[in-house]
């Protein structure tokens, strides 16, 4: 069995959906907590689409120009190509554990999943010390937790698919240390204009909270410059840097990104 030498928190964004903004929450937090002096290991379980990875290439390209940026140990994991299921399930078991053991100094772990369900995803929540579940702003995401009648004042309280999953990894994870996962879910992508929508998204994910066992948080609005600044690999956190020009935007961004730090509990830097 592994073990882990600095390791404060192994952190995973997880579900299973694509376009909630997984990689680019994951890319900032990254970023923030290098800026922070901590020093950070990331690992892409989603080797295939590679979003994540190709963000940190990106950044190390960048940083030919500008030695000042911080770039985290990075580690790209590719499903297994076997044909027998076991076979293959151990195989990914066995490259997730190497890039565990190869990060094994590092303070914090950030992991990026796939929005869909395979082995490598399975590994990587039961290995969580906080787990992550970003969703957009809508009542298809909402699906994501919970089962969704035809009636948005009426819900199945059933777990999805998904939260079966995590409650199932919750159990692996007791089993194999007696750990725990911290289960935050947060809407992403937010209009900028509050809606009658999100104060029913808000008040049903609220009473959700505790039923289903996670913790509710918000995460960012939808902004251009989270896009434009892929190219870049660079974060709203990268402060005067390639001559990127300060708004009330960034700031606003920033501030929301300390909110996020505050609800992991994550000290700053001053």
């Amino acid at each position: 069995m592994h073990k882990f030498v600095m390791v404060k928190k192994v952190i995973v964004f997880g579900n299973e959906k694509g376009g909630t903004g997984k990689s680019t929450l994951a890319m900032h937090l990254t970023v923030s907590l290098l800026n922070n002096r901590y020093k950070v290991g990331t690992i892409d379980v989603d080797a295939r689409q590679g979003t994540f990875s190709r963000y940190i290439e990106n950044r190390t390209n960048t940083q030919r120009n500008n030695p000042d940026i911080k770039i985290p140990v990075h580690k790209s994991i590719s499903q297994s190509l076997l044909g027998n299921i076991e076979e293959a399930e151990k195989e990914n078991k066995e490259k997730f554990t190497q890039a565990l053991e190869f990060l094994s100094d590092c303070e914090y772990i950030i992991i990026d999943t796939p929005g869909h369900d395979n082995s490598l995803s399975r590994f990587a929540h039961s290995h969580a010390d906080v787990l992550i579940t970003p969703m957009n702003e809508s009542f298809v995401d909402l699906d994501l937790l919970v089962r969704v009648k035809d009636s948005l004042n009426s819900l199945d309280l059933r777990p999805s698919t998904y939260s079966e999953m995590v409650w199932d990894q919750k159990k692996n994870k007791a089993i194999r240390n007696r750990g725990t996962i911290d289960w935050v879910v947060l809407i992403n992508r937010m209009a900028h204009m509050a809606s009658k929508n999100r104060q029913e998204l808000e008040k049903i994910l609220e009473a959700l909270a505790k039923r289903i066992g996670f913790r509710y948080a918000k995460g960012f609005k939808e902004r251009v410059i989270f896009r434009e600044l892929f190219a870049s690999g660079l974060t709203l956190t990268d402060r005067n840097t390639q001559g990127m020009q300060t708004s009330l935007s960034h700031i606003a961004a920033r501030c929301e990104l300390a909110d996020l730090l505050k609800v992991l509990n994550i000290s700053q830097s001053s």
